[in-house]
């Protein structure tokens, strides 16, 4: 599969030419995740360079509605779907699958657009590239799924896990076949992207606006570590409670956890049975301006998870000027480079965690601000401004260099 088409084929013959583009997603605002919030930001950057942007998304009742929302600052349509919370889940909500086409061809009546891009594959998007391929229209996909992180919420008994993952990478193949493009945000994640489908995947980050964010370069009065996710299971949340409880007393540690997860209540009390109650602070979903801030006034983030196809709040962290102490697995990597601008750590080891963030904390004044310089110089290639200009260029069918 390439990127690449005929002036034929082109969703736009005349470059110049704004787009109407239908984006399809099964989670988008309210919802606060990576893949929510990069639909939200890439489609309020389409609206501001003056494409015509279409949400096809789960509403957050079983009702239908279609309207102008304002997304990121941006006006746009949202064509709402009637959708139900999944009870696994502490927020996700999703569309009955056998409604997901007929909800497809509405849409797209409604919209008439000249490109798709799915964000997920599982129900509306689906819907949406199997409509859409028989009208002719181009399809970009972006992944933002791997089955293996869908385990928790399945409620499925452990000796039918595997045949789920296999059966999540072969659906999620059926749909991703149609499109003319296919993304991921991270190369390591396309690389996992490949090995699972078959199927030929480009790396294009979520990017970030840099600028919207501010270094704090001077020394720390207190060691703040900063988490900023969901609180799943994945996320290892609890590994990171346990490195800091085994660091020195002396370094008085506090722990600023951001974020809302079927993991809240489940940490909280890990965090009590540690006897550190008074040093881990749960803020839960805060407002962007609340966010910023403390982004600002961490000393280092900390991202433990093992499952990122990239993640945009270390990104945030990055532009925010901190050192970051990540797990070494999936994505993560390409985001920290060891000694560059924090340090990597082995997921399965309490204790390696603990000494990195150590490392972090206790260097000298030079050595942090070098680090944070790090940080400062490697989130610029994830520039939103390069990843707009991408997808722009995807979407006309246009060839996209690596």
């Amino acid at each position: 599969m390439t990127t690449e088409t005929s002036s034929a084929d082109r969703a736009d013959s005349a470059p110049s030419r704004p787009l109407r583009i239908l984006i399809g997603c099964d989670t988008f605002f309210p919802d606060v995740n990576g893949a929510a919030r990069f639909t939200e930001r890439l489609a309020a950057g389409l609206v501001e360079r003056g494409h015509e942007v279409f949400i096809s998304a789960p509403a957050q009742r079983y009702r239908r509605s279609t309207g102008i929302e304002i997304i990121e600052g941006q006006p746009m349509t949202v064509h709402r779907l009637p959708a139900l919370r999944w009870l696994p889940h502490d927020w996700l909500r999703f569309v009955w699958p056998w409604r997901s086409k007929h909800y497809a061809r509405q849409v797209l009546d409604a919209v008439k657009p000249d490109v798709m891009h799915f964000q997920s594959h599982i129900v509306i998007g689906r819907g949406l590239a199997i409509e859409a391929q028989k009208r002719g229209i181009r399809i970009v996909g972006t992944n933002h799924v791997m089955p293996e992180n869908i385990l928790d919420f399945t409620t499925l008994p452990p000796f039918l896990k595997g045949a789920f993952v296999k059966w999540g990478w072969w659906m999620a193949k059926r749909t991703f076949v149609r499109a003319q493009a296919i993304t991921t945000p991270t190369q390591r994640a396309a690389d996992f992207f490949v090995r699972s489908t078959g199927l030929t995947a480009r790396a294009v980050s979520c990017g970030i606006q840099a600028s919207g964010y501010e270094a704090d370069l001077t020394a720390r009065a207190q060691h703040r570590v900063l988490f900023v996710g969901r609180l799943t299971r994945e996320k290892q949340i609890d590994l990171l409670l346990d490195a800091v409880h085994a660091m020195d007393p002396a370094l008085d540690v506090q722990v600023d956890i951001v974020g809302g997860g079927d993991q809240m209540r489940n940490l909280e009390e890990h965090a009590k049975r540690l006897g550190m109650s008074g040093r881990v602070h749960f803020h839960g979903r805060v407002d962007e301006d609340e966010l910023r801030a403390l982004y600002t006034g961490a000393s280092v983030f900390a991202m433990p998870s093992i499952a990122e196809l990239q993640s945009i709040a270390t990104m945030e962290a990055m532009a925010s000027g901190l050192p970051v102490v990540a797990a070494d697995a999936m994505a993560l990597p390409h985001l920290v480079h060891d000694g560059e601008n924090g340090y990597l750590f082995d997921p399965t080891s309490r204790d390696d965690l603990a000494a990195k963030l150590t490392t972090v904390l206790t260097a000298d004044r030079e050595e942090y601000l070098r680090l944070q310089r790090g940080s400062l110089e490697g989130v610029k290639v994830h520039d939103i401004d390069r990843t707009l200009r991408t997808f722009e260029a995807l979407y006309r069918g246009e060839s996209v260099a690596d």
